[in-house]
């Protein structure tokens, strides 16, 4: 008999899930799991029809109406509602500056939801100071991940298109987040699948131990061996003691963005290997090791009904990398492309047991890792299929950091609506990270990328002598 609450089925949460908890108890700031965003077009919106196309929305996503409670032991569990009980009220920022607005919003963005049986997301309509208008979301990252946060904008923007203008069909409906739910838990019931992955990170973890590259050199690996008394010390500790956060944002033009993107698409390698090829090869300069350690997520939708069902899908794993100065840049990243293939065959593994597992493996001191940051290269935007015949309509998306991380640095990578060119997104503990340490990070990050598409078949120390 399937157990209930207030009428509906209760299931249990995910790996992606159980991590956003784990590390949720561990931050003092409860905001650290909100995630923020606006959307706004160059287009006066009739607002009651948008308030309309938001309910529907809603009505058509499951995952948007997840909520949570715990049993008498503590344990966390989640359920559907049929419908989300909130009233969406509109902001009218026009007699402001950008900053009070965006200030605002940020300030909306730290506020915690509470977890007990309540709405997970909020929405506000928005009319901003450049007459721009559309939402602000926030919603907790229990529920939504970039990929799901996208779709659903989307989604309310379609809904309320296929209102206003008769050429816009009426968008296909979303996939069901139950049935991808179901089927997550039938993975971690211990299938032949699971034993397959677990066997796989078992063996990879087991192999050797990885070493720690600090973003401008080796001290605070020294800084721990001395504290430690074990000059053979691999990991470091990579946050400070606050978990106050920062975001800062680099941006890449356009017409460069498209050479990187053009020689991924010749090269038939993502952006992401790219990505990580041109970070491993920067720390590797600063630490001089050979062997270098980023985590990278996985946003594991790769099937259309992953891609439509909504919620937090993305697991995030330690890639490690180890390439010789004398490897060529091309095959460097061959070698990113392959591994991390390997790693998405693998990537339904909870991350939380990999991590453990490790730990367990190398006994190392409380809050010692190898890996400096992580990154996420977000490839989805708003303009795919489906929102084209909407013209030239110019639009802005914006994130709002919610002010606490529990990682040291975190790189979101994503493309600008305006000129597909690059946003490099750093959230960073203020404490464990400085403004300038990632301008020189960026900098140097962009120069091996572009020495390295120009050079393909240089080798990769080559490459460091001409940066």
């Amino acid at each position: 008999m399937m157990r209930k609450r207030k009428g509906y089925p209760v299931y249990p949460l995910t790996a992606a899930q159980k991590f956003h908890f784990f590390y949720l108890d561990a931050c003092p700031n409860k905001a650290v799991v909100n995630i923020g965003t606006s959307l706004t077009i160059e287009v006066d919106l009739e607002f009651d029809l948008l308030r309309k196309s938001i309910l529907k929305a809603y009505e058509r996503s499951e995952a948007m109406r997840l909520q949570f409670a715990k049993d008498k032991d503590g344990v966390w569990y989640q359920y559907v509602v049929d419908e989300v009980k909130q009233e969406i009220p509109f902001v009218d920022f026009s007699d402001q500056t950008m900053e009070e607005a965006e200030q605002t919003m940020r300030k909306w963005t730290s506020v915690p939801f509470e977890h007990e049986d309540s709405p997970m997301s909020r929405m506000v309509m928005i009319r901003m100071p450049d007459g721009f208008c559309g939402v602000y979301l926030l919603a907790d990252h229990l529920i939504m991940d970039a990929q799901s946060m996208i779709c659903f904008l989307k989604d309310i923007i379609e809904l309320y298109s296929s209102e206003m203008y008769d050429e816009i069909p009426y968008p296909k409906e979303m996939s069901s987040y139950l049935e991808q739910l179901q089927k997550d838990l039938a993975y971690e019931a211990g299938s032949k699948a699971k034993e397959k992955d677990e066997a796989f990170f078992k063996n990879l973890i087991e192999s050797s131990e990885p070493i720690y590259n600090g973003i401008d050199g080796t001290a605070k690996l020294e800084m721990e061996r001395d504290r430690q008394k074990n000059p053979k010390l691999r990991a470091a500790v990579n946050v400070s003691d606050s978990v106050e956060s920062d975001l800062d944002i680099f941006h890449l033009e356009g017409e460069p963005t498209k050479r990187l993107m053009d020689f991924c698409s010749a090269n038939h390698i993502s952006l992401t290997c790219l990505l990580l090829m041109g970070l491993r090869t920067y720390f590797q300069k600063l630490n001089g090791n050979d062997d270098v350690s980023i985590n990278s997520a996985i946003a594991r939708r790769a099937t259309l009904k992953e891609k439509k069902c909504g919620g937090t899908r993305i697991h995030s794993f330690p890639f490690r990398t180890v390439i010789p100065k004398e490897t060529k840049f091309i095959d460097a990243l061959f070698e990113i492309r392959d591994k991390q293939n390997e790693l998405f065959r693998h990537a339904n593994y909870d991350p939380v047991a990999y991590f453990a597992y490790r730990s367990s493996v190398y006994k190392n001191p409380r809050g010692c890792t190898y890996e400096p940051m992580s990154l996420t290269y977000q490839p989805m935007t708003l303009k795919e299929k489906g929102l084209d015949q909407l013209g030239d309509i110019r639009y802005k998306t914006k994130w709002y950091p919610n002010g606490a991380t529990t990682q040291g640095m975190y790189l979101t990578v994503m493309h600008r609506p305006e000129d597909n060119g690059l946003d490099f997104n750093f959230e960073h503990q203020i404490k464990a990270v400085s403004r300038k340490q990632l301008e020189y990070l960026y900098y140097y990050l962009c120069k091996i990328m572009f020495k390295g598409i120009e050079n393909p078949n240089l080798s990769v120390g080559d490459i460091l002598k001409l940066v």
